[in-house]
């Protein structure tokens, strides 16, 4: 599974742990991240991570290009609801690609943990099936 963690400032450390707390899970997928986010959790793990350039930079939209794609399969996107952000309009154009695309997206640890433990269980196994299906793959 190819899994995007984002996490904006204030979330950066909630990240962190969330990602130490469930790592055995996160082994074996393929991880991206966005700049700092990506960086501060290889500093406390032994994930290695695609990071992208930092969101407002234009990460947000790195990873929503691989939304575009179909290419993404889970996104724990981390957002301070209490702060303004100057990239908004990028964060809005990513989960509106994820809902035309149906991506699971978890924007709270509360919602991450479901979608970990579905990830855990095996549940995410109907996104090999859009993978195996997609317009141009051959059989």
């Amino acid at each position: 599974m190819n899994i995007a963690f984002i996490a904006h400032d204030r979330k950066k450390e909630e990240m962190v742990n969330f990602v130490i707390a469930y790592e055995y899970v996160f082994q074996g997928h393929t991880l991206y991240s966005t700049g700092t986010t990506g960086t501060r959790i290889m500093e406390q793990t032994s994930l290695s991570i695609h990071r992208f350039m930092s969101g407002p930079l234009g990460g947000d939209q790195q990873i929503g290009a691989l939304v575009a794609q179909n290419e993404m399969d889970l996104i724990i996107f981390l957002r301070d609801p209490l702060m303004a952000q100057p990239h908004e309009p990028d964060i809005i154009a990513l989960l509106r690609l994820c809902d035309v695309q149906g991506i699971p997206v978890a924007t709270n640890v509360a919602t991450g943990e479901l979608l970990v433990r579905a990830l855990q269980r095996g549940d995410f196994a109907w996104r090999e099936l859009v993978h195996k299906y997609k317009p141009g793959v051959q059989e």
